[in-house]
């Protein structure tokens, strides 16, 4: 039953990202192209994430040699400065092909580092639980530097960054960056503290069942 929620959670809000008024908008506003970003790698590939973890379905507990997850996370870093570069970016805005390319590569990276995270084999997830732990937290903190980046910095990244009612391209740009700093920040560290509070917990009750 936590396994059907999950997944009508993290559908929903793939139909609220993908199908909701943040595409069109997004040819207009850099902010609302960094809410589909987040949406789908912070929100809905967590959720869809834990749906399968663990599962006959799970990925990893058929092939765990496939889904290291610290080199899973640099693997993602690199799709998502990739995707931020402004060639690959500017396709993305204004082209069919390239928000399907881009949002494609942006869920299957955001799933592969969260099942590299929770998901295998049950029995044996433990073993895997340090280097998801830090998997997610490399993820937070280069999230962090890139949302930093466009948030902070005084002038445009994109020469192409549409107008937004009153918003100027920098006031559009700087708030795209704080939506990513904030969700896709707090969204890995999260994870990475979940998975921490399993590892002390594990390995609380381990030392009562020895003693």
């Amino acid at each position: 039953m936590k396994r059907r929620a999950w997944l009508i959670l993290g559908l929903l809000a793939l139909g609220g990202v993908w199908l909701g008024p943040l595409p069109p908008l997004a040819r207009h506003a850099f902010f609302a192209h960094m809410a589909m970003h987040m949406g789908v790698v912070a929100i809905a590939a967590p959720f869809l994430a834990f749906a399968v973890a663990g599962s006959a379905f799970d990925p990893v507990r058929k092939w765990p040699a496939l889904f290291p997850p610290i080199p899973i996370s640099v693997v993602e870093l690199v799709v998502v400065w990739a995707w931020h570069a402004p060639a690959l970016h500017h396709a993305a805005r204004h082209s069919a092909a390239g928000v399907v390319a881009e949002q494609g590569a942006f869920l299957v990276a955001g799933l592969a580092v969260w099942l590299s995270a929770f998901g295998g084999d049950p029995l044996r997830r433990r073993e895997r639980a340090g280097a998801g732990v830090a998997a997610l937290l490399l993820t937070s903190m280069h999230m962090t530097l890139l949302g930093a980046l466009l948030a902070l910095t005084p002038r445009p990244l994109y020469a192409h960054a549409g107008h937004f009612q009153n918003l100027t391209p920098l006031e559009d740009q700087h708030l795209g960056g704080a939506i990513m700093l904030i969700i896709g920040g707090i969204s890995y560290l999260a994870g990475g503290l979940w998975l921490t509070a399993g590892l002390v917990r594990g390995a609380t009750e381990k030392r009562g069942v020895a003693a």
